[in-house]
């Protein structure tokens, strides 16, 4: 079977990490392509190629001010993405409760059996 297009939807266009990276620091504020390629240390020809792949499936949206492009993320398109994500939390949470349960009976056995006689003696019986 042929792979999708990045430029299909969002969710392959999404699969690359540095899209990922890109929207994320763009999710804080508009911002210049000049500022994104100093940001995340990416060579401009690249950003600029992830850019164009973000705004073809609509995740991000550009304007210009003079010669500057600036660009923002589109929280309408990224909307699919978050409700399909959303819809693992209910499992991350769970999983994240039985570590938390895991977590806290190992401390509290561990606070019992230093507080048991058998193995923290009162110093003075050591001495009879």
């Amino acid at each position: 079977m042929a792979r999708a297009s990045t430029t299909s939807d969002a969710f392959n266009a999404v699969a690359e990490p540095r899209r990922r990276e890109i929207l994320t620091y763009l999710a804080g504020a508009e911002r210049p392509v000049g500022e994104i390629v100093t940001a995340l240390g990416l060579e401009q020809p690249s950003v600029s190629k992830h850019l164009r792949v973000l705004r073809d499936v609509g995740l991000v949206r550009m304007r210009c001010q003079g010669r500057q492009k600036l660009y923002r993320t589109n929280s309408e398109a990224i909307r699919p993405l978050h409700e399909w994500a959303g819809t693992f939390e209910r499992y991350w949470q769970h999983q994240l409760n039985r570590v938390k349960e895991l977590a806290e009976a190992a401390v509290r056995k561990s606070a019992h059996d230093f507080n048991s006689p058998d193995t923290n003696p009162d110093p003075k019986e050591k001495e009879k």
